[in-house]
């Protein structure tokens, strides 16, 4: 029996998929909260309203096609909204953005309490004092269980370069966090 064959025994799935082998929603959330991630904020502003949603599963994807992406519940309304629009600003939070990104991930409320955002002429919106903005425009969607893989490709940048001057916001531990330098 070679090891692919016995990993594929243990792991199996059940109907319900509360609890395989100790696998279950919550002890993958803990599990997954070992693993740190930059926080970003996704918006877009329609002319009549401004929407953003916060992400922490942000990654470089593709240099040639320029491509990020992130992931996000199948159940956001907030994505359904942005998800259609033409243009959509990504801004890689710092840790000067520590309460905002509470406040931008929150389900209920008024996400810009305390946010300053910048909108383009084409919609993108960008949450001011970011070192990383990426303007980018949804490429793809993969289904991935009870979240969707957003493929975005990036349009045009606005980077700090070298000059840092605030290191990223961090998700890690269920928690925003600091880059200890």
């Amino acid at each position: 029996m070679t090891h692919e064959t016995e990993v594929t025994e243990t792991v199996s799935t059940t109907s319900d998929s509360t609890s395989v082998n100790g696998l279950n929603p919550s002890s993958l959330r803990t599990a997954f909260s070992h693993i740190p991630f930059a926080v970003v904020a996704i918006g877009a502003d329609t002319g009549l309203e401004r929407l953003v949603m916060a992400a922490s599963t942000f990654v470089p994807v593709s240099l040639d096609p320029p491509l990020v992406s992130f992931c996000v519940q199948n159940e956001s309304r907030t994505w359904r909204a942005l998800g259609v629009l033409p243009h959509l600003g990504i801004s890689v939070l710092t840790t000067a953005h520590d309460n905002a990104a509470r406040t931008l991930a929150s389900k209920h409320g008024d996400r810009f309490v305390d946010v300053t955002t910048t909108a383009h002429t084409n919609g993108a919106l960008f949450i001011d004092g970011c070192e990383l903005y990426l303007d980018a425009t949804v490429d793809n969607e993969v289904a991935a269980g009870d979240h969707m893989i957003v493929v975005l490709r990036v349009n045009s940048l606005d980077c700090a370069g070298q000059a840092v001057k605030n290191h990223p916001l961090i998700f890690h531990g269920s928690r925003f966090r600091k880059l200890a330098l």
